[in-house]
């Protein structure tokens, strides 16, 4: 039996990730009071006998002062041989303020009623829960159905699982550099579409461009660099405690090279199937979009 305890920052997706795991056949409890965790704990060999495989168990804010006691009832529950594993949700501080806002739901622990000032004590109350994960999940970037692919590679398929969640994003410089971008890769000396009659309506999700901009030499050479940068760079991010990266690819449009590559990228670095990616293109169809 897997036993799960799911917790996180507020507004990062943690009853997201319950009702995923109940849809996934897990015996899911949500928001138990601390006190009676290692009760809990204990009558999991008779949830086994009644057919319950796995359970998982969620714990936040709303637990208020009790969540003090949590490190010292994990401890203790661990010394005394129960297996579980941890699940933080986590997402950036910009990207929970907005969720609130849309939401209109007031912070557990916004005294004063201000979202950052609520989001700065939970982060000071659940640093030992972050230490302490087995798994993080970044949702900052990642839609829903992404989110349900990751919670199902680690607790169905039973995959290995770094604890970073990677973007990769075109984009066109003359509509601005992506604020959230941690890497910047310029890609406009690259052989460009746009000059060619019949390929400039395309985008680099038609292979008729992106042939046209990886049969070039610059290009493969280039994607071959790119990926031995970022194979490199992922491992130490990790051991740096980093959860998402987001890396920019631009052109001048965001329509065609920068697509192109994007693409190429995405392709390279999800063969490993080591972490999380996704692929996301800012602005391939903004010029057509305009124009209408």
């Amino acid at each position: 039996m897997r036993f799960v305890i799911v917790t996180g920052v507020s507004g990062a997706g943690k009853t997201a990730a319950l009702k995923m795991l109940e849809d996934m056949g897990y015996f899911c409890v949500d928001n138990l009071p601390i006190q009676l965790l290692e009760k809990f704990a204990s009558l999991l060999p008779e949830m086994q006998s009644e057919n319950v495989r796995n359970v998982a168990l969620g714990i936040d804010a709303r637990s208020g002062s009790a969540l003090d006691e949590l490190e010292v009832v994990l401890n203790r529950m661990k010394n005394t041989g129960y297996d579980y594993e941890i699940l933080f949700m986590d997402a950036e501080d910009p990207v929970l303020v907005k969720r609130y806002k849309e939401s209109r739901r007031s912070h557990p622990l916004a005294r004063t009623g201000r979202v950052d000032e609520g989001i700065r004590l939970e982060r000071e109350k659940t640093k030992f829960l972050r230490k302490r994960a087995d798994y993080i999940i970044d949702t900052s970037h990642l839609l829903t159905r992404e989110l349900r692919q990751e919670i199902e590679k680690i607790f169905v398929d039973d995959r290995e699982f770094s604890n970073i969640m990677i973007s990769v994003l075109s984009f066109g410089f003359k509509y601005g550099i992506p604020a959230d971008a941690d890497l910047v890769f310029d890609v406009r000396f690259l052989p460009n579409p746009y000059y060619v009659d019949e390929l400039r309506p395309l985008t680099g999700l038609d292979d008729a461009v992106f042939n046209y901009v990886m049969d070039s030499d610059i290009a493969k050479a280039f994607a071959d660099k790119l990926e031995d940068m970022i194979r490199f760079l992922i491992p130490n991010y990790i051991k740096e405690g980093k959860t998402s990266l987001v890396i920019g690819i631009g052109c001048t449009g965001g329509k065609h090279r920068s697509v192109t590559i994007a693409r190429e990228l995405f392709s390279r670095l999800s063969q490993s199937g080591d972490y999380g990616i996704r692929l996301e293109h800012r602005d391939a169809e903004k010029d057509r979009l305009l124009k209408k």
